[in-house]
């Protein structure tokens, strides 16, 4: 379920994982594939959720649902900041998710970036290399074409992993690499993702925001804090606030009917 905004609405419920290759027909030759390297996925399993294979139906129509809504947003989203009010929300499987679903147009380039500096995950849920990744390329150590790779699996569907975990990861936000890198990829990506620390746990998060043209914030009602996520919906800019995505919710969430 997202609210907070009138125009994005929607109920997000994943449970099943996909384990084949997603390969639409009549795929259009990108570009960015001869620039930079490709990114050979473990097979998907039980830790990985991908719903599009049509084994999870409901999940796979509620994500593009959330791709909808993203597109026909009143202004463009190019880069979309996915955080949570704390960790174990669910706000990297999102990420994913989302991303997954909007490289589902055949029209659409999309990069999902680890920003999550602490806690990366992303590379070990997808089964590829996690370096070199932001941190390399903010330290300067490589260029982006260098870190971004294709992911095999996923058709227009490009990754950032997070790099080398730095000793001081807002000291890399923290300078003009990051807004310049950010500038640079938005002419080659219609659309960027960006897996994030929870809400102003961390200076980075921040850093990352002010880079973003929205935000979607990742709750659970069976593990978010009630305090922590009216926090966080205090702490995000009101006009960045896409919408909030309700994460792993009952089928009956928001729905059953009052029994009085």
């Amino acid at each position: 379920m997202v609210e907070n905004n009138p125009g994005f609405d929607c109920e997000v419920v994943v449970r099943e994982p996909v384990n084949e290759k997603f390969t639409p027909a009549g795929l259009q030759a990108d570009p960015l594939q001869e620039q930079v390297r490709l990114l050979e996925m473990r097979p998907l399993s039980e830790d990985l959720i991908f719903p599009f294979q049509g084994n999870e139906p409901r999940a796979a129509e509620q994500y593009r649902i959330i791709r909808t809504k993203l597109l026909l947003y009143p202004r463009p989203l190019r880069i979309i900041g996915i955080s949570s009010p704390q960790v174990g929300d669910g706000k990297s499987l999102t990420a994913l998710n989302v991303a997954g679903a909007l490289a589902l147009k055949l029209d659409q380039s999309v990069l999902l970036v680890d920003g999550d500096f602490r806690r990366a995950s992303l590379a070990e849920m997808l089964g590829v290399p996690g370096t070199p990744g932001l941190a390399n390329v903010l330290a300067g150590e490589c260029c982006w074409t260098e870190a971004v790779g294709r992911l095999d699996r996923i058709p227009n569907l490009y990754f950032l992993p997070a790099g080398r975990r730095p000793e001081h990861p807002a000291e890399l936000y923290d300078t003009p690499a990051w807004p310049e890198l950010c500038a640079d990829l938005r002419r080659h990506f219609r659309s960027i993702i960006v897996d994030m620390p929870p809400v102003g746990m961390v200076a980075d998060y921040d850093l990352i925001q002010a880079v973003c043209d929205g935000m979607i914030l990742v709750v659970r009602p069976d593990h978010t804090s009630r305090a922590l996520c009216l926090k966080a919906l205090d702490t995000v800019p009101p006009d960045k606030l896409a919408g909030v995505v309700v994460n792993v919710a009952p089928v009956w969430f928001l729905t059953k009917r009052n029994s009085h």
